[in-house]
C-alpha cells in the first residue's frame, strides 16, 4: 500500500497558506451586494447544489420574504458543491463576497478564525437562539464564540439486509463491540461481509467519528493529540482486527463510501451506514434489496454519541447589509421553513419544534422504507452532536490517523508504533 508522499504535505501546508492570505486581503472588503441609492438593499445569497431540484422550494421562499419585507430583495445563486470552497475564498479576496452562505461547519470554522464572518452572539437574541437544538448550535462556535446558524441536518442510520441477518442468524449491532460478533457470524454463515467503512483519508469520517464514540479525545485544549491512550490504541486494534481476521473487504483501504453503497444494493454487504436521504436511492437502483432492508440507530462506542452533519448559513463580515443578511438568514432557517425544506429533501430541521413534528415520528415497526429511516435518524437527535471538533487541520488529521491505520491493518507497523507515529506526526505539523 502507497502510504502518503511528501506531496500531500507540501499541498496540504500550501493550501492552508492560501487561505490565510486569501482571508487576509479579502477582509473588509464591501461586498457586491449592498443599498442603492433609493434604500432598498440587495442580498446575496449563496447555496450548495440545490438547483434544480429546490429551485421551486426557493423561489416561493425569497417570494414570500421578499414580500414581507419590502425594500429587501434576494439574489440566489447556486453553486456547484465541489466547487464551493474555492469561489468563497476567491469572492472574500476579490471583494465581491454574497451577503449570506450556506456551507459546513467544518469549512466554515477554518474562515472563523480569520474573522471572515459576522460574529452573531451579540446579534442573535438568546429568544432567537432558543429555537435552535442546542447542540447543533453549538457546532457553530469556535473559541466559545458564534459564527454561524444552523440550517438542515444528517445523521446515519444503519440500513440493514434483513435476510443476510436472518441467514447469519444475528440481530443489527447497536455498538462497535456486537459489530464485531455480527461480521463473524455473517462471514461464517452467509460467507459476505457484515459491513463496509473507508480507511481512504479524504473519504468519508466515520472511522474518525469511531474514535470518538469509543470514548477518545482527538486533541487537548492546545491542540496537540489527545488520542496516544489505552484507548486509542483500543481503537486502533479493533479495526485492525476486523481487518486482518477478514471481517472488511479489501476494498477499505482504497475505496470509498459510494463503494459501501454499491455492495449493499449488491446484497454483499449485510449493513450499510448512511442517511436516510439515501434509502430511495436504494430502491430505485436495487428495488429487491430495499425491500428487504430496514433501519436501526446509527452504531456507536460505550459513549453513546451518534454523530450529525450539519449545514449552516454564515454571514461575512465584509457584508455591507448585515442586518438585512441577518434578517434573511433567521427566516430561511426558523421553525416552518426548515420543517418544508425537511419534507422537501428529507433531511432533518435543526430547530426543537421543527423536529417535533409528526411528520418525523412515525411508528418505526408499521414503516418500512424511507420513512422509517427518517423516524430512526430523527429519534436519535437528542444523543447527536458534531463529534469532530472545529479545528483548522482536521483533514490532516484524518490523513495521518488512517494513513497509520492503513499501517497496521497491513502488518506494517504494530498498534502501538502506529499510534505513537501518529501522535508525534500531529504534534510535529507546522
Amino acid at each position: 500500500m502507497k502510504r502518503r508522499s511528501w506531496l500531500r504535505y507540501t499541498l496540504l501546508a500550501l493550501t492552508g497558506l492560501l487561505l490565510s492570505w486569501l482571508v487576509a486581503c479579502g477582509g473588509g472588503q464591501p461586498s457586491s451586494s449592498g443599498s442603492g441609492a433609493d434604500g432598498s438593499q440587495e442580498v446575496e445569497f449563496w447555496t450548495m447544489q440545490l438547483q434544480p431540484d429546490f429551485t421551486d422550494y426557493f423561489n416561493g421562499l425569497i417570494a414570500q420574504y421578499e414580500a414581507e419585507n419590502p425594500g429587501v430583495t434576494v439574489r440566489w445563486v447556486d453553486v456547484p458543491w465541489a466547487d464551493m470552497q474555492s469561489k468563497i475564498l476567491t469572492a472574500v479576496t476579490a471583494g465581491t463576497a454574497p451577503d449570506v452562505v450556506n456551507l459546513n461547519p467544518d469549512f466554515a470554522a477554518q474562515l472563523a478564525s480569520r474573522n471572515a464572518w459576522l460574529p452573531l452572539d451579540d446579534k442573535v437574541s438568546e429568544a432567537d437562539r432558543a429555537v435552535y437544538l442546542p447542540n447543533i448550535w453549538q457546532a457553530n462556535t469556535l473559541n466559545g464564540q458564534s459564527f454561524g446558524i444552523p440550517w438542515y441536518l444528517t445523521t446515519n442510520v444503519t440500513l440493514y439486509n434483513q435476510t443476510l441477518l436472518e441467514q447469519a442468524g444475528v440481530e443489527p449491532p447497536a455498538t462497535y463491540e456486537e459489530l464485531a460478533t455480527v461480521a463473524q457470524a455473517v462471514k461464517e454463515k452467509t460467507g459476505k461481509y457484515a459491513y463496509f467503512t473507508t480507511f481512504v483519508p479524504e473519504d468519508a469520517a466515520d472511522v474518525l467519528q469511531s474514535f470518538v464514540q469509543m470514548g477518545v479525545d482527538l486533541v487537548d485544549d492546545q491542540g496537540k493529540a489527545a488520542f496516544n491512550t489505552p484507548a486509542g490504541k483500543a481503537v486502533f486494534q479493533y479495526w485492525t482486527d476486523l481487518y486482518q481476521n477478514d471481517m472488511l473487504p479489501m476494498e477499505v483501504l482504497t475505496q470509498g463510501h459510494r463503494r459501501a453503497i454499491e455492495l449493499f444494493q449488491a446484497g454483499e454487504v449485510a449493513l450499510l451506514s448512511t442517511g436516510a436521504e439515501f434509502f430511495p436511492t436504494i430502491a430505485t437502483n436495487a428495488p429487491d434489496i430495499a425491500a428487504v432492508t430496514s433501519s436501526a440507530p446509527q452504531i456507536s462506542g460505550d459513549t453513546g454519541k451518534k454523530n450529525v452533519a450539519v449545514m449552516n448559513l454564515v454571514i461575512p463580515a465584509s457584508s455591507d447589509v448585515p442586518d438585512a443578511a441577518l434578517s434573511f438568514a433567521l427566516y430561511v432557517t426558523n421553525d416552518a421553513n426548515q420543517l418544508a425544506f425537511a419534507q422537501s429533501a428529507n433531511v432533518l430541521p435543526s430547530t426543537t419544534a421543527a423536529l417535533a413534528d409528526e411528520y418525523f415520528q412515525v411508528d418505526d415497526s408499521a414503516a418500512p422504507g424511507v420513512e422509517q429511516a427518517r423516524s430512526v435518524s430523527a429519534g436519535q437527535m437528542s444523543q447527536a452532536e458534531v463529534l469532530i471538533p472545529a479545528m483548522d487541520g482536521i483533514k490532516q488529521l484524518q490523513a495521518i490517523l488512517y494513513d497509520n491505520l492503513q499501517a497496521t491493518m497491513l502488518g506494517q507497523k504494530t498498534v502501538d508504533q502506529a499510534i505513537t507515529d501518529a501522535a508525534a506526526e500531529w504534534d510535529a505539523r507546522s
